[in-house]
């Protein structure tokens, strides 16, 4: 019987991660930051990945280390995004390998793919200014007219280049024959993909600073900046919120993905989909990719989804008392230092049963 377990669990975690293996980099978290990244046959330390990964990644080993570092900026991001809510997005650090929260086509892996896909592009794009990768510099001048009191410079995130190298990353493995998942898995992937990138454009805005005789700003300069990954973040967590189920089905000479509930009309580029309804997380279950809310921090005065009665799922909760020690009084002192002293205050933690 133990041998039939343990070949089944095998199976299991075979099989989620040919479903999941669009997002399996973000494991590189795991094994990428030991690596110099300065020999092509560094790449061969990566598990998961498929042959058109690798090559790209044996082509550009520069960029490498920036995608370790989206990979580890989309998981910090996920659960920071996702802190106030039953789902928390604790399971993405099992990459690469996922609970079935993340390898069924659900909401919550909707939201991942998405936020993974713009986090590489928005890594690269950001390396590009800031002068850390050989291949790439600023990024294009705009060719909009400057407006009054303000002339282009500086040196602007490269968009085009981060959406180039970051979109052949993330979407090689739906469109590699050697990838596993099913046709309707691999297209709302590269649907969810899509709309990660989409929403990373359109925090493409515009940033100045001021010149000028003490401060005066009688000159600026302007250049195009992305908006950091939280607000993005928040922007695809709206989108999760109203997310749309999707059948695959044959709509004239070809397959298309349409919604469930209303499949009188397309789905929108804009919007999030998703294959299969999630669990409602509130009891611990394995099997769903359910971690529970048994233990988590819940707030009493809140009415939102982090509050208590929604966060523990009616169980109740407990109170208890923690003291925690903080600077205060603090004071400046020329010159130049500053002096505090220490406060201890005791606050009261909920807890849901």
């Amino acid at each position: 019987m133990a041998l039939i377990r343990h070949c089944v669990t095998l199976l299991l975690i075979l099989c989620c991660s040919r479903l999941c293996g669009a997002i399996q980099w973000l494991g590189l978290t795991v094994n990428g930051s030991r690596v110099a990244w300065n020999e092509s046959e560094h790449c061969r330390l990566l598990d998961g990945l498929v042959p058109e990964q690798s090559q790209l990644c044996k082509r550009n080993l520069e960029l490498m280390q920036s995608v370790v570092n989206a990979a580890k900026q989309a998981k910090l991001t996920c659960q920071m995004t996702f802190s106030d809510m039953r789902w928390n997005c604790s399971s993405v650090e099992n990459a690469p390998n996922f609970t079935p929260d993340l390898s069924k086509g659900t909401r919550e892996s909707a939201f991942v793919y998405a936020l993974a896909s713009a986090t590489i592009s928005h890594t690269i794009a950001r390396a590009c200014a800031s002068g850390e990768l050989p291949t790439c510099s600023c990024g294009a001048t705009p060719a909009e007219v400057p407006g009054t009191g303000f002339r282009w410079g500086g040196c602007g995130d490269n968009l085009h280049y981060g959406l180039n190298m970051g979109s052949a990353f993330v979407d090689a493995p739906m469109k590699s024959s050697k990838s596993g998942g099913t046709q309707a898995t691999k297209m709302i992937n590269l649907h969810n993909n899509a709309v990660g990138r989409q929403v990373l454009m359109d925090s493409l805005e515009t940033k100045c600073k001021c010149h000028g005789v003490s401060g005066s700003c009688s000159v600026k300069t302007c250049w195009k900046g992305l908006q950091d990954l939280p607000h993005i973040a928040n922007e695809l967590k709206s989108k999760y919120l109203g997310a749309t189920k999707v059948i695959h089905r044959q709509t004239g000479t070809r397959r298309q993905l349409v919604p469930r509930e209303l499949d009188i009309r397309p789905v929108r580029e804009s919007e999030l989909v998703y294959l299969v309804s999630s669990p409602d997380y509130c009891a611990k279950n394995p099997k769903l990719g359910s971690y529970g809310t048994q233990d988590r921090v819940c707030n009493k005065t809140s009415v939102g989804s982090d509050s208590c009665n929604l966060m523990c799922c009616g169980r109740g909760y407990n109170a208890y008392t923690e003291t925690i020690v903080e600077r205060c009084q603090c004071k400046y002192y020329w010159c130049c230092y500053v002096m505090c002293k220490k406060c201890e205050r005791t606050v009261e933690r909920y807890v849901c049963k």
